[in-house]
């Protein structure tokens, strides 16, 4: 089969596409007949090796895809051959053309989401839900900022807020991404390029700020989003990319609550109220994965230089 391999940390290029066996399975395990494959900014974080937990070389990159059951291990009772999956994590990476999972990490993927809005489920809709929901506790009638709301995670949480009830404010610094957001519903949308973005955030609170923000990258936003937080606020740190100069006072005239989570910290029952939601979500219809962009497999390296360098469109996937 073909598959993505990483030899070596570094750039994009890192990435070749090698012919590689068609891998083995466990009695608790999985193989999957990959359709389409995810891009998620941590894949390029883990690729480049500055992440904290980093894979061993040589490695196939990956965690989210969607595709067909090919074959099931004898103890698998979930699933069976020809069942349509999405994924949420894998053992042998979903940059390839069959990907092995444990059972755990395979999710039914419901009939009216095709493959290539499959792949762009799990990392997207289970970062913005842990976030939303089972750390910032977001409720009804809340205000929410969600920083980068045209990207993967950030279209994800416009659709989950949205449905429970919350009003939500979004930002993006292009005119296809600020549209995006409106058409997922949005209440408020501001462009994060232009210097007043926030004096409009607050204008659109009636001065009171947000309850509630999702920070996408704290080492440019964080500091400024204590202008903006409501008395009692919660921030939720999603992305970063570099270190700043943090007065810990802020946080404390407000009484405000800085969360940071990584989303594979949850626990097996959190996972399964992920998984819950998310197929209800998407059965129901008021979760819809965004592709903004497909690339053909051997691209992955195009696709890894997009997910990072360009304005954030929805869900980056690799056609397999």
């Amino acid at each position: 089969m073909k598959a993505i391999v990483v030899r070596e940390f570094g750039a994009p290029e890192v990435m070749k596409l090698e012919e590689v066996s068609i891998p083995n399975i466990g009695a608790n395990q999985i193989l999957i007949k990959v359709k389409s494959a995810g891009v998620n900014p941590v894949d390029t974080y883990l690729r480049s090796g500055v992440y904290p937990t980093l894979p061993n070389l040589p490695y196939t990159p990956g965690k989210d895809s969607a595709g067909i059951v090919q074959e099931v291990g004898a103890d698998v009772t979930k699933f069976k051959v020809g069942d349509r999956v999405y994924t949420a994590d894998s053992v042998s990476g979903t940059y390839a053309e069959f990907v092995v999972c444990q059972e755990n990490q395979v999710n039914h993927l419901p009939e009216n989401i095709t493959f290539e809005k499959g792949a762009g489920v799990f990392v997207p809709y289970a970062t913005s839900y842990r976030g939303l929901f089972q750390k910032a506790k977001a409720k009804k009638g809340e205000t929410v900022l969600i920083h980068g709301a045209s990207g993967g995670v950030g279209i994800a949480a416009v659709q989950w807020a949205k449905n429970a009830g919350l009003t939500v404010l979004g930002t993006a610094s292009s005119e296809a991404g600020k549209q995006l957001i409106k058409d997922q519903g949005a209440d408020f949308v501001f462009d994060h390029s232009q210097e007043n973005y926030l004096q409009e955030v607050l204008k659109a609170t009636d001065g009171k700020g947000v309850d509630l923000i999702l920070e996408m990258l704290a080492n440019v936003n964080l500091v400024k989003d204590f202008d903006v937080l409501a008395k009692f606020g919660r921030i939720v740190i999603i992305g970063n990319r570099g270190s700043i100069d943090f007065n810990p006072r802020l946080t404390m005239g407000k009484d405000v609550t800085i969360y940071g989570m990584a989303l594979f910290n949850f626990s097996p029952a959190e996972a399964q109220e992920i998984h819950r939601e998310i197929y209800k979500g998407l059965s129901e219809g008021y979760l819809n994965p965004i592709v903004g962009k497909s690339f053909l497999l051997e691209n992955a390296p195009q696709a890894h230089h997009e997910v990072i360098e360009s304005k954030a469109f929805g869900k980056i996937v690799l056609t397999v």
